[in-house]
């Protein structure tokens, strides 16, 4: 277990450079944030097994032959948004909950400027119901956003993981990336 852990955090490493730019946490408010200020990118959870690294958007087609990649998700898996002019590098958040077909709560970091947050609700809002257009919870007014996000998909994790194993991994991967 405790080789397994190391291994864990050793991907938390490596997938710092992924972008450029009382609920159901069992006490946390839904979509907290994490660790105060976080100077990191916005993929350091990458707790699944899942080495890729470079511009979030790119990971899609770094996954191709490497890793499950689907329209569905399971905890862990990993939803890549492509780039927009909004999100010049894209985005990539770390599944930690399947609510329904159409809703995953997600853990991600620099969706808003330097915060991590964690079970930040998403929601599916493509008409074929294939997670390729995606509204993201904007903490900053506690609501859904408004805007519509062009997404890939899921990239699938490498073994199962729980929801519990990604929220207690958070804090301490921020730590370890702001020591980086």
């Amino acid at each position: 277990m405790r080789r397994l852990r190391a291994a864990l955090w050793l991907l938390v490493l490596c997938a710092l450079s992924a972008c450029g730019s009382g609920g159901p946490t069992g006490g946390a408010r839904l979509g907290d944030y994490v660790g105060g200020s976080v100077p990191i990118d916005c993929a350091p959870f990458a707790l699944t097994g899942v080495q890729l690294a470079g511009a979030a958007d790119d990971w899609w087609g770094g996954s191709v032959g490497r890793y499950r990649c689907a329209a569905t998700t399971e905890a862990g898996g990993i939803l890549v948004l492509r780039r927009s002019d909004r999100l010049p590098y894209g985005h990539v958040a770390v599944v930690t909950r399947v609510l329904s077909s159409r809703q995953v709560l997600v853990s991600q970091a620099n969706w808003v400027h330097h915060r991590g947050s964690q079970d930040q609700p998403v929601v599916d809002v493509s008409a074929r119901n294939d997670w390729r257009l995606v509204r993201v919870w904007w903490p900053s007014t506690d609501q859904m956003g408004i805007a519509d996000c062009p997404a890939r998909g899921f990239i699938l994790p490498g073994r199962p993981v729980s929801h519990d194993e990604l929220i207690a991994a958070m804090p301490r991967a921020v730590r370890l990336a702001q020591n980086e």
